[in-house]
């Protein structure tokens, strides 16, 4: 089962990328593809929108999680049961649900512009879908909301594993909060922290449904993300499925580096 449904698959895609045509009226071209995305303007374009994507809203995420968690794990809150619920809920939120309220939200007349008005804080709407730099904005915002409490019940759930008398010792040694987390919940959580960053990662590049639903990976193509410009060229554009598993592959080949290199990083911080 496996194997038919997982790695034969993947297979005939690195056959596929080797091909180009519609139909199948499908011809080898050998490495022409591949040559052909290192000059695309639209794929390069989707391959930095989704990289800054990724410097921006990966490790702002995983920093929002760690503090969630370090906070929801205090002993002395209350209603914690209601706000872990709370903070993972978006999590399991449809994701064209969820797309499409933040469109609406962050339109020309939406709440959030509404709401910035009254408070004096601009002094006209801002334009948060067509602007392409607010555009990207909305993304990361939208994104970091749903994703911060996956991450977060990672960490939650390992800090409750962690041994309190470590932080006691902390404490009676004069170790301030900002200290104890730096110095005891960050090394401690090293192993989950480095498993969720190459998750978000690996989501990140793969990023979809928020594009499509919110700006439609406009203007232009300011937004339009590597997963985007893969289904335009199978389904939008004219069929290309040797072209789109080509690119296809190339997110492969990125999630392959990055992770590699996540795992030297994590690797050299614990010699």
């Amino acid at each position: 089962m496996i194997f038919t449904f997982y790695f034969y698959p993947m297979f005939q895609a690195l056959i596929l990328s080797f091909q180009s045509g519609t139909g199948t009226n499908l011809k080898f071209v050998g490495l022409g593809n591949y040559k052909r995305v290192l000059t695309d303007v639209t794929f390069i374009a989707a391959f930095k929108n989704t990289f800054i994507y990724l410097l921006v809203q990966v490790p702002v995420m995983i920093l929002l999680g760690l503090l969630l968690s370090v906070l929801l794990n205090d002993r002395a809150l209350k209603l914690k049961g209601f706000f872990r619920t709370a903070i993972f809920l978006p999590c399991v939120t449809s994701l064209v649900a969820y797309s499409v309220i933040f469109k609406y939200l962050f339109s020309g007349d939406g709440l959030v512009n509404q709401l910035l008005l009254k408070l004096s804080l601009v002094s006209e709407s801002l334009n948060w879908i067509t602007d392409p730099f607010w555009a990207k904005v909305t993304i990361i915002m939208a994104i970091t909301w749903r994703w911060t409490g996956y991450n977060m019940i990672f960490y939650l759930s390992a800090l409750q594993n962690v041994d309190q008398s470590i932080y006691e010792a902390a404490r009676i040694d004069g170790a301030s909060p900002i200290q104890q987390f730096f110095k005891i919940t960050i090394p401690l959580l090293k192993p989950i922290i480095l498993f969720t960053s190459i998750i978000s990662t690996i989501g990140t590049l793969q990023l979809f449904d928020e594009i499509v639903n919110i700006t439609k990976g406009g203007p232009g193509n300011a937004t339009i993300s590597i997963s985007q410009y893969i289904y335009n060229l199978s389904f939008k554009y004219t069929p290309d499925f040797g072209y789109a598993a080509t690119v296809s592959y190339f997110v492969v080949f990125i999630i392959i580096i990055l992770a590699i290199l996540q795992f030297k990083l994590a690797g050299e911080r614990n010699d």
